[in-house]
Order: C-alpha cells, then structure tokens, then sequence
C-alpha cells in the first residue's frame, strides 16, 4: 500500500493582512455612502471631516479672517471661481471654530474612485508587510500619527489655505517609508535577516546608510514635488491640486517613528 502524501496548506486568493482588508472596505462603504448624499449634505459632511488650514490658522490666531480673504483674492483666475473661494473663505472665517478630529478623519474620505482605488492599492502594496512585521495595532497608529503629520506639513507650507484636504495618502506614504525601512535594508551580519528568534532589541535608523533606500525615498520625494507642481497645469488633477506637502510629512512621520515601534522581523517557530 502506497503512503499517500500529506495535504499541502493552500494558499489565500488575496495575500492581505485581513486587518487592511477591513480598513480597505471601510473606505469604500465610506465613499459609496456619500455618492448617495445630496450636494447640501456632502458639502457638510466635508466641513466637518476635511482638514482647512486657514480654519486652523484663524482659530489658532496664527491669521486674521482678512489675511485668509486676501490670500484668497490674490489666487486669482476665473471670476466665477474666484467668488465661490471667496464665500467659501468668508464662510469658514465667520464660522471661526476649529475640529480637532480633522487632523485625521480628513485621511477617511477621497474625491472620487478613482483617488480611493490608487490609494488602496498603495495601501494594500506598502501596508501588507508593514502589517505581517509589525502586527495590526501599531500599523493603525503609524498610519494614523502619518495623517496627523501630513496635516501639519500641509498646513506650515499653506497656513491660509481654503481647499479642503481629503484622502489617505499621507498615512499611506507614512507606512511605505516604514517598509523602505526594512524592505531594503538587511541587519548587518545577517545577510537574510534576523536570525531565528532574534528581534530588534533598539530603535535603529541604520536603514538611512542604506543606498537603496535613499534612492527609492528619494526618487519618491522628486516624483511627489513635480507631480505636485505639474498636475494641475498639464490637466492631470483638478483644481484642487495634489497635497504633495501632505505626503512628505506623512513619510517623514514613518521614517522617525516607525524604529520606534518596530519589534523586528517575524521568524516562523
């Protein structure tokens, strides 16, 4: 009698940490829901999600409501559109009170499916091995520390700024420069990795040495600035433009932080 063999484990159809999985679908139930709101209804959903830096400089004391209005105005361009920035502005100034949960809930809406589709791939793409070495809980946490800081990027660089902010890709450029950090980079000593249950026993920003991952962190660097300054001129992006500013932060905040909360690669037992 032949020995049969023994069943070999079967590999998933979608190779995603089920906690992005659960993070993915959220956005899109997110989004699906507001195509159904009314234009009155959506515009408030926005005014009480989106991150407006002039909102925060003006409550802060930072800018005066005319400073907003005159950066306003100097922007320019067509006339129609000048006015609805300018009630926009008028608007918020009036309003004067600041949402401290826009620092981050900006990061859970998009402007169309196709801003929600190109950042879920990126987040399934950079996410899956920050989420397999790092493990759900402190995945969520760097992303949501890189939305605050592509927040606060966007607002020092335009701090009398009306265009609301929405979307995930500052937490999503926060967890791509977490994996950077050991995606290229190998312990010294250990050209594979972490020896058998061997993990990092400090924060450790050595992946900075690294040639691959300077070049990579920074050929994404040029890419996000001339994207940002080309995309609207050449009919890319709409006028609402791309928060390049946002996405340097939020990859800043991964680069500083994610040493920090890295409990080393994972071996199997």
């Amino acid at each position: 009698m032949t020995p049969s063999n023994p069943p070999t484990p079967r590999e998933r159809a979608i190779n995603i940490p089920t906690a992005l999985l659960v993070a993915m679908a959220s956005l899109v139930v997110i989004h699906a829901v507001r195509t159904w709101l009314d234009d009155a209804t959506d515009a408030r959903l926005l005014i009480e999600t989106a991150f407006v830096p002039a909102a925060w400089s003006v409550s802060w004391g930072v800018a005066a409501a005319q400073d907003v209005l005159e950066a306003v105005q100097r922007e320019g361009g067509d006339p129609d559109l000048l006015a609805l920035r300018l009630a926009w502005a008028r608007y918020l100034v009036a309003e004067g009170s600041a949402r401290p949960w826009t620092w981050l809930s900006y990061a859970l809406l998009h402007g169309s499916w196709t801003h929600l589709v190109l950042n879920g791939v990126w987040l399934a793409a950079f996410g899956s091995p920050v989420v397999r070495r790092a493990g759900a809980l402190r995945s969520l946490l760097l992303a949501a520390a890189a939305a605050v800081g592509g927040a606060l990027a966007q607002w020092v660089t335009g701090p009398l700024g009306v265009q609301p902010m929405i979307g995930l890709s500052a937490a999503v450029s926060g967890l791509m420069a977490a994996a950077a950090t050991f995606v290229f980079a190998r312990p010294a000593g250990f050209p594979g990795g972490y020896p058998p249950g061997r993990r990092q026993a400090r924060p450790d920003w050595s992946f900075l040495g690294n040639r691959n991952v300077v070049v990579f962190l920074g050929i994404w660097l040029l890419a996000n600035v001339l994207f940002g300054l080309v995309a609207v001129p050449l009919g890319i992006a709409d006028g609402a433009g791309i928060a390049w500013q946002a996405h340097i932060g939020g990859l800043l905040v991964g680069l500083a932080l994610f040493p920090l909360i890295d409990p080393g690669p994972h071996t199997a037992a």
